[in-house]
């Protein structure tokens, strides 16, 4: 099936306090580029969580954000009353030994000393990388379908221009045979000129006759033109439909490559 991999998707989920939000946004890109920004707490799942997205996702470039807040902060940060306590009595007592006047608003003072809230160590048990999983899962479904919506809209126009190439394809056979009458009415007018001069190589004429014969021919670029089209046509709806499309465009290439590699060698050997 083929996808865009332009996509977004995020998704939330809250478990007891915290809330998960799970945000994706993929580009294009030919290998699998992914970027994940997690809590320091999560670290510890980071290659769990690279492995599900790369499963899902594949190719492009992935930019994923996953952040835990908390929804009930008076649960999460509250004030220790013994070491507000303590800080109180150790200011009054520093006061009455230097003498120094006892502060006008000594609450400002305390609750700006360190260690006065106590924030419980963030117990992240299986539950909750379960729930963090599941949020991930859901983002990672909305950015697939988004790709899948897209990259269905890219097969329609690109079945329509296959179409239209494969059409276009069959009207260039008459086309063909007039042109060839052109170019040997064109040589054969040469071939006549030169031969009343009487100023040329046989042997080089031959050569470069040969040589644009062969380059005139186009019935192998049109066998594997057809044979691309229908390729894609095959195709378009496998899994890692692109990666097969790309690889058939490059062994294309090689193949043409080959074959003015090869003409161009009979040319010179010949010379």
């Amino acid at each position: 099936m083929i996808r865009s991999m332009t996509g977004y998707g995020v998704a939330e989920q809250t478990y007891n306090t915290k809330k998960i939000t799970v945000e994706i946004k993929t580009l294009n890109s030919k290998q699998l580029d992914l970027v994940v920004k997690i809590p320091n707490e999560l670290r510890f799942a980071e290659l769990d969580i690279r492995n599900c997205i790369a499963a899902k996702l594949q190719r492009g470039k992935v930019d994923v954000l996953i952040t835990v807040a908390d929804t009930d902060l008076a649960q999460t940060y509250r004030i220790d009353p013994d070491i507000v306590k303590a800080y109180k009595e150790q200011i009054e007592a520093i006061s009455d030994q230097t003498g120094i006047p006892p502060a006008t608003d000594l609450a400002n003072i305390l609750f700006r000393m360190p260690g006065i809230f106590n924030v419980p160590a963030e117990n992240y048990d299986e539950a909750f990388i379960a729930k963090v999983n599941e949020t991930l899962g859901q983002a990672l479904d909305m950015v697939d379908g988004f790709r899948i919506q897209e990259g269905q809209t890219l097969k329609k126009d690109l079945l329509h221009r296959v179409e239209l190439i494969l059409n276009l394809l069959g009207r260039v056979d008459p086309h063909e045979k007039s042109r060839h009458e052109v170019i040997k009415q064109r040589l054969t007018k040469n071939l006549a000129e030169l031969t009343t001069a009487g100023q040329y190589d046989e042997n080089r004429f031959e050569q470069e006759l040969i040589y644009y014969l062969e380059k005139l021919d186009i019935t192998e670029e049109k066998v594997r033109l057809r044979q691309h089209c229908n390729y894609f046509n095959e195709s378009c709806d496998d899994d890692q439909a692109g990666k097969k499309l790309e690889h058939s465009r490059l062994k294309g290439q090689r193949s043409e490559h080959s074959k003015v590699g090869r003409a161009d060698e009979r040319r010179i050997g010949k010379n």
